[in-house]
């Protein structure tokens, strides 16, 4: 028995040798070869201006109409897709869970509050398994009935109250029109409430197209059917419409008259041959007048045209030697002239208001200032009910929201603003935007505002001039992932305690809290400091970030930026940024110059020659946020929007280093040749923002700053998503060539690919297609930061 024993330990040992002689360990895994980046073809060309001769080796992806160079441009873009996709391969599940994020905060019942114009509630909403909206009506005073008490509280019951709705467009229907695609611009619907008129774009030949529906049959009317529509305003209650057509450079050159019903053919009420004019018209909100801008770049004109008899002429009320913001109204016999044009040849830094009696015979005619200059409460916006003005207000960085009652003294000479019968309106804290509404009715004492914060959902809100209450008419819950519509009985309302008092400082309400405004600020942060600029000016940031993940060593950011055409930098709460922030993000907006919200001269010293400081603001914001610690030194990205990318790209240009990640969405990258050379027609408004290529000095800053000339050779730069498409103001062959030039010129390293993804033309109208957009670039960010 031991022998057996132990010849079967042997035999076992034996066998054990033999197996493991055939054994072989397998090879290590070796990781998949990353993908490799499209090459375009390179066809260099030189340019010549001023003296200075460069080489551009893609060119040829602007030349539209070379058959051979845009079938290149199609098989580049399919490489570049597919490269795309090949990077994003592995973060395919992250996408998934961040799009089911995204979409799931979006509601479900979409509709926009009803604005109450008259007897009547007008209204937008999304039939379920449609794409398009549908524009509708109903009785004010049949709601009452209809509104719903059912949890959710959505409003109004749609259900049951389709049989008092009335159907004015059904945008789907739309669709099938112009191509399968529905983008309207202008929609104006009549005093009388008998006719829209609206214009759709029309992508097939690029422009808008002109339309008038009535209401009362829902057919469209035979004329005016019209081609290159930029402006709409009605005339004789309802009867005619003034409309205005762009040249084939898409300014607005022509102004006409038609008669609805008639047969005659549309009278023209004005044409501006010179091809610096442009021209823009407006209704007065009581419709009395129609107001006629015309303008170049060194000059400004407003005309007005009586609304009851729209063919005779034209009458001058305004003129001032340069380009200048100019909006007219009209209450009870005077004219009010709300604009920033200097004064006494002065350029000045803010907007001011002028009134004069409508019959004034003087010539010129006179106009008296209504309030006293005050540079601690700036007057940002107004607007005119028949009895109360609405002001929008700037207190420093602080918004505020007044109302004064009318009429105010005139005769008297202008009067200091705090010392009017004011009443201040109820706001929630960080306040970021204040937007009017539509407020068409001049009638009503209730007044429409869209409130925006970095913390809070927009929230749009009805405040009652006469006792200062106020209502959310619509707001997001985003702790219930819910859109309320409230209106009518439903409806959430505030008075304020001493909602009868007058002060000279905001209103506080014991009920003005984070819960009846739907803050989120008891989870997210909001902090902002004044950073120090290369030139030591002093540039607003703004930083957002989840409480329960405190800014702290390796914390991730990203830093926003515009910087152009004087517009406020969209600092409001977007619910797909939720995503980063609940993984840890920070969320940071600079307000450099170039922007709006801190005057004109904040404006004007971030554009033209000054474009450099625009792009050292932004530098300087990212580098407070990594040597504060706010944000890690590696985990930091750009995000920049349409002339925001340029931003962000220049500031790339300059400190590559400074940043691990970036995304520019549809950028303006390639200044030199598009402002020569534009494929796409430009106004006068781009070249006061970006600079004249025939002025020298302005040419010498566009070379300096344009992103497209300033790559840096053999330096490592950040990763890049560039969202672009075939329809967008700044061509897809800008996105392509930068792209491209910089694959070309830096150094290579495949954990920082440069991508090019183009998005389809109907994201900006459908929701599923901007969550997957959106969760792209989440994905995208989340990836290179943890790479």
């Amino acid at each position: 028995m031991r022998h057996l024993f132990r010849f079967g330990a042997v035999a076992r040992r034996e066998n054990l040798v033999f197996l493991l002689r055939r054994y072989r360990s397998p090879k290590p895994a070796t990781a998949p070869s990353p993908p490799t980046p499209p090459k375009p073809p390179k066809k260099p060309q030189k340019f010549s201006f001023h003296g200075i001769t460069w080489e551009d080796p893609y060119s040829w992806m602007s030349n539209l109409n070379d058959k051979v160079a845009m079938r290149h441009m199609d098989v580049c873009m399919e490489q570049e897709e597919k490269y795309t996709e090949a990077v994003m391969s592995d973060s395919e599940k992250l996408q998934n869970k961040l799009q089911f994020e995204m979409a799931s905060r979006i509601p479900f019942d979409l509709s926009t509050p009803p604005l109450r114009w008259g007897p009547w509630l007008y209204y937008r909403r999304v039939e379920e398994g449609k794409q398009y909206p549908v524009l509708c009506r109903r009785l004010a005073s049949l709601n009452d009935e209809f509104i719903s008490h059912k949890y959710p509280p959505a409003g109004f019951d749609f259900a049951s109250g389709k049989r008092i709705e009335q159907k004015l467009i059904d945008y789907n229907q739309e669709a099938e029109r112009f191509g399968g695609f529905a983008y309207e611009e202008l929609s104006e619907v009549s005093p009388n409430h008998q006719f829209i008129a609206y214009t759709m774009y029309d992508k097939d030949n690029d422009y808008f197209k002109l339309s008038v529906r009535n209401l009362n049959s829902g057919s469209l009317c035979s004329k005016p059917q019209v081609d290159r529509v930029s402006n709409l305003a009605w005339a004789k209650d309802g009867q005619a419409l003034l409309y205005v057509v762009t040249d084939q450079k898409k300014r607005p050159y022509r102004i006409y008259c038609s008669l609805i019903g008639s047969t005659d053919d549309d009278a023209l009420l004005l044409e501006e041959s010179d091809e610096n004019v442009h021209i823009n018209i407006r209704n007065t909100k009581d419709f009395r007048f129609v107001t006629v801008n015309t303008f170049t770049t060194t000059s400004s004109k407003v005309f007005l045209i009586n609304a009851a008899d729209p063919l005779s002429g034209l009458k001058l009320v305004w003129e001032c030697p340069s380009l200048a913001h100019c909006i007219i109204e009209h209450h009870h016999g005077y004219l009010y002239l709300f604009t920033d044009a200097p004064r006494a040849g002065q350029s000045i830094d803010y907007h001011y208001l002028l009134c004069s009696p409508v019959n004034d015979p003087s010539n010129p005619r006179k106009w008296e200032e209504v309030f006293l200059n005050d540079e601690d409460l700036i007057v940002e916006d107004v607007d005119f009910s028949d009895k109360y003005l609405a002001l929008i207000l700037r207190e420093g960085c602080n918004f505020r929201l007044c109302s004064v009652k009318l009429p105010l003294s005139t005769g008297k000479g202008a009067v200091k603003l705090r010392k009017l019968d004011i009443r201040y309106l109820s706001l929630p804290k960080h306040v970021c935007q204040i937007s009017p509404g539509p407020n068409y009715d001049f009638y009503s004492s209730v007044m429409r505002f869209i409130i925006s914060s970095p913390v809070m959902p927009d929230a749009v809100v009805d405040y009652e001039l006469t006792t200062g209450r106020w209502n959310i008419i619509q707001q997001q819950n985003m702790l219930h992932d819910r859109t309320r519509i409230l209106y009518g009985a439903n409806s959430a309302s505030v008075t304020l305690d001493n909602a009868n008092s007058k002060c000279s400082g905001p209103v506080n309400s014991k009920l003005e809290d984070s819960q009846s405004w739907n803050e989120l600020s008891e989870f997210y942060a909001c902090e902002q400091f004044d950073v120090p600029s290369a030139d030591g000016v002093k540039v607003p940031l703004t930083i957002v970030f989840s409480r329960s993940n405190k800014p702290e060593d390796k914390t991730p950011g990203i830093l926003h930026g515009h910087g152009t055409y004087g517009e406020l930098l969209d600092k409001r709460w977007r619910s797909e940024l939720k995503s980063l922030l609940d993984r840890g993000w920070v969320v940071a907006y600079a307000d450099v110059r170039g922007g709006g919200g801190h005057g004109k001269k904040w404006h004007h010293d971030g554009r033209r020659t000054k474009k450099h400081n625009s792009i050292n603001d932004y530098i300087s914001c990212a580098k407070f946020l990594t040597e504060r610690d706010i944000v890690d030194e590696n985990k930091l990205a750009g995000w920049g929007y349409s002339a925001g990318g340029l931003l962000v790209a220049s500031a790339i240009n300059q400190h590559p280093d400074l940043f691990r990640a970036a995304v520019l969405k549809v950028p303006f990258l390639d200044p030199t040749n598009t402002l020569l050379y534009p494929v796409l027609p430009l106004i006068a408004a781009d070249y006061e923002e970006f600079g004249y290529p025939g002025d020298l000095n302005d040419f010498l800053a566009i070379r300096d700053y344009s992103p497209y000339d300033n790559i840096q050779k053999d330096v490592l730069y950040p990763a890049v998503l560039v969202n672009s498409s075939f329809n967008t103001r700044f061509g897809v062959w800008e996105a392509a060539k930068w792209v491209a030039r910089v694959r070309d010129l830096t150094i290579y390293d495949p954990k920082r690919p440069i991508l090019l993804n183009l998005t389809t033309d109907l994201v900006e109208e459908n929701r599923y297609l901007q969550s997957k957009e959106s969760a792209l670039e989440a994905a995208f960010l989340i990836k290179m930061m943890d790479s």
